[in-house]
């Protein structure tokens, strides 16, 4: 594969896929955002499934034969994804338990990769986008963790809906970037 430009997460031609990931992540927020009776078991699950799938995404695309730039990333975080998906949707007491423990983890991994991201692009033309969402997912991180720590339901709840919706968004933005020169 020749890649046609040169970014932090490479090129490939299953963009599509990681865009359907992402606007699947936003239905799922605000889905939560406007009904949050179903629960926070519920919502736990549906992450964790949410999880399961976007590392199975990322797997396929750092193991393709025109894997993209940056394909070590892809496959740390797709298998880091894969763990922390099946250990929310194994049980439901340990996914309440344990759930902004994993979600904290799972932010402060893609924010440490899009700060990454970002000095890997700067020359780039909208590189410090990168550079924010990556501080951004760190901040959320760190109110996961404390929701956690606090055993605050309502903040988590609220946590969950916003993560939903802002990853979902910011995945968009990553496959919007690894499309193939051909298709924009």
């Amino acid at each position: 594969m020749k890649p046609s430009k040169l970014n932090f997460f490479g090129v490939s031609r299953y963009w599509w896929v990681v865009l359907v990931i992402g606007i699947l992540m936003i239905l799922g927020g605000f889905a939560y955002w406007f009904w949050p009776a179903v629960g926070y078991a519920v919502a736990s699950q549906i992450f964790g499934w949410l999880l399961v799938l976007f590392g199975v995404v990322q797997l396929c695309v750092s193991a393709g034969p025109d894997r993209p730039r940056g394909w070590g990333w892809w496959l740390a975080c797709g298998i880091i994804n894969m763990f922390v998906g099946f250990m929310l949707v194994r049980s439901v007491i340990l996914s309440e338990l344990v759930f902004p423990y994993f979600i904290a983890l799972v932010f402060a991994m893609f924010g440490v990769a899009a700060i990454f991201a970002a000095f890997g692009s700067s020359g780039r033309k909208n590189w410090w986008l990168y550079l924010i969402n990556g501080i951004l997912m760190l901040i959320i991180a760190y109110f996961f963790a404390e929701a956690g720590y606090v055993k605050d339901m309502l903040m988590t709840s609220l946590l969950t809906a916003i993560g939903f919706i802002y990853w979902g968004f910011s995945i968009a933005m990553i496959s919007y970037d690894m499309r193939p020169a051909s298709t924009k």
